[in-house]
């Protein structure tokens, strides 16, 4: 096996076991660990990540939709603004520097950190749309602004997204994350086709990186319903402040 692809894999593996764990996509876990461990620079990590996302959403909508947990008009509606925006926030990150990127998604980091904490507390929805022309803007903002946050920071903005979907538009958490996941390949891929053209994404490596993630992800799902829940995401919300930190300081 080609040393990238295998280098590609363990990271995957990686971020798809935690992301598993914590109900959260692999990009936010990836991009540190091609960062660190493989000396890229942030921008190749991005795109490295929005390409990897664009497979392990693709399996992972499959599976919600199997089990009838994926509103696809709504995904439809996600998908059309956020497709849009992820390509005005990749070209945004492509004109940063480095280093200000790196303290950009540290910033994240922090917010993912945070969302991690309270997420029992937004696993509830606050109200509940019916009228189609109200429902449709609220997807269509809502997928906006996800795919300009997807874009900029090489994730899948998944941690945006359900909470939105389910507060804003009643979903259940389960048809949340199921439509959050095909909304997400659209949105990744045309992401990732900016990051390309500007060179930075590497074939070999995203090829392991999405062999990882779909291999870690189960794995992860299936450790999350035999260890405590809650106290992994507190575990990994300091992880990831303590990943912020470091990004930021830079």
């Amino acid at each position: 096996m080609h040393s990238k692809v295998l280098k590609g894999l363990i990271i995957g593996m990686c971020g798809g076991t935690l992301g598993g764990l914590v109900g959260i996509g692999g990009g936010i876990v990836m991009i540190p660990l091609m960062v660190y461990t493989l000396g890229l620079s942030q921008h190749m990590a991005h795109g490295n990540s929005l390409s990897a996302i664009v497979f392990t959403g693709l399996s992972g909508a499959f599976t919600y939709y199997l089990c009838g947990s994926v509103d696809v008009t709504a995904s439809i509606f996600l998908a059309i603004s956020s497709a849009i925006t992820a390509r005005c926030g990749a070209k945004l990150a492509n004109t940063l520097t480095s280093r200000k990127l790196r303290r950009y998604f540290g910033i994240l980091n922090i917010f993912v950190s945070f969302t991690l904490i309270f997420k029992n507390y937004l696993a509830h929805s606050l109200f509940s749309v019916h009228l189609f022309p109200v429902k449709a803007l609220i997807l269509l903002l809502l997928g906006s602004f996800t795919g300009f946050l997807s874009g900029l920071f090489g994730v899948g903005g998944g941690t945006i997204m359900v909470p939105g979907l389910v507060m804003a538009i009643g979903m259940s958490q389960q048809t949340a994350q199921g439509t959050s996941l095909l909304a997400m390949v659209p949105m990744c891929l045309s992401g990732a086709s900016s990051y390309y053209r500007f060179g930075h994404v590497d074939l070999k490596l995203v090829l392991g990186l999405s062999l990882g993630a779909l291999l870690g992800g189960p794995f992860g799902a299936t450790l999350a319903n035999i260890l405590p829940e809650s106290y992994l995401r507190i575990l990994f919300s300091f992880v990831l402040l303590w990943v912020a930190v470091r990004y930021i300081r830079v």
